[in-house]
This record gives C-alpha cells, sequence and structure tokens, in this order.
C-alpha cells in the first residue's frame, strides 16, 4: 500500500510534468476474464469507498496517514471531491479498483508529484482482494499509460521499507530500488525509511 494523497495536498510539489488539458480514459478494463476494472471515482462511490476502508482498517492503518479511527464517511467524501478537481487539472488520476459486479476492491492513482518527466502511482487494496494479482496487474496498466503520456519518461512507486507487501508491486513490475532515504514518521507502522521504486 502507498499513499494515495491527492497531489493538490502539500506546501511545496515540484514542478508539473503534465499540462491541464492530459486525460486518462474514465473507465479501464484490465483485459482478465474475472471483469476487473478501474473507473474514475465519483460520489456516487464514497458509501463503499468508506465501507472498503473500514473493513480494511487493520491493514491500512499501519502504512496510511489518513486512515485513523473514527473513519468518516465525510473525509472520503472529500477526498472524492478533492479528486474531481485533480482529475480536470491533470494532477492526479483517483479510480477505483471493481470486480465485475462492481464491488469496490480499492485505490489506484497517478500522480503528478515527482518532477518534470516523471509520474508517482499510490495504491491500496481491500484486505479480502490481496494475493490475487490484482493491484500488479493494475499498475501495470497505469504504468504503460503513464509512460505513454507526452513527456513523461519514468513511473515511480514510494513506500516505506518496511511494507513488504507494497514494495512487491514494482519488483515484480520490473521497477528498480533507485533510492532509500530518511522521512518522517507518519503513520503507526512506518520505519521512517522511505523506498523511492523507478522504471527502469
Amino acid at each position: 500500500m502507498t499513499d494515495t494523497t491527492d497531489a493538490t495536498e502539500g506546501p511545496e510539489r515540484p514542478a508539473r510534468a503534465l499540462t491541464a488539458d492530459v486525460r486518462l480514459p474514465e473507465r479501464i478494463d484490465l483485459g482478465g476474464e474475472d471483469g476487473v476494472h478501474l473507473r474514475r471515482i465519483t460520489l456516487d462511490d464514497v458509501p463503499t469507498l468508506h465501507d472498503a476502508i473500514v473493513f480494511s482498517f487493520a491493514e491500512l492503518h499501519p502504512w496510511m496517514p489518513w486512515c485513523t479511527e473514527p473513519v468518516k464517511i465525510e473525509e472520503q467524501r472529500e477526498f472524492v471531491e478533492r479528486g474531481t478537481k485533480s482529475w480536470e487539472s491533470a494532477e492526479a488520476f483517483n479510480s477505483g479498483i471493481f470486480d465485475a459486479d462492481g464491488t469496490f476492491l480499492g485505490t489506484i492513482s497517478l500522480m503528478d508529484r515527482v518532477g518534470p518527466g516523471g509520474l508517482e502511482i499510490g495504491y491500496w487494496l481491500r484486505s479480502d482482494a490481496t494475493g490475487k494479482g490484482v493491484m500488479t496487474r493494475a499498475a501495470k496498466m497505469l504504468t504503460e499509460l503513464g509512460l505513454g503520456l507526452p513527456g513523461i519518461d519514468r513511473i515511480e512507486i514510494h513506500c516505506d521499507a518496511d511494507n513488504l507487501r507494497s514494495a512487491a508491486v514494482p519488483r515484480r513490475l520490473g521497477f528498480r530500488l533507485d533510492r532509500e532515504e530518511d522521512r518522517p514518521v507518519t503513520a503507526p507502522g512506518e520505519s521512517g525509511r522511505l523506498q523511492n521504486w523507478i522504471t527502469p
């Protein structure tokens, strides 16, 4: 699990990599027989987004600074509202991961917050959807789409050094560990060491 906080947050951000007119498809099929797909998150998804976070609290809380008790549905609504604005400005493309029946499985975001030439992928998955290759497929798809955007030559995935499950995704996709650096601890499971995985 990596931080999916909007790229619009934070006091200082690097220069933008994308122009505001760039768009991703609002629905992306991952190509498997299970019907798993990505779709732009809307306000209609807030209740199921909230339910997925509550269900997965024990797994998310150690790694996600925004995942604290009580889990407030108002915060998920605000996340979606910010995401709507950041999608329109091409600062972050926040997608839900859904199965064929429309069950909310998690989120994955392609974010313009690592400077010119690069985009960052952040993600988390509902606890009962892990271990099935879903996130690897989703991250692979967004990596390919991101590298196809004008001016983009690298995709990054950041995670805490102790978050082995999260780091397994870029490793499976052939990313290389570019660097590991100190950072403030913002969630209870973090080691204070941030890994930066990057496309080769």
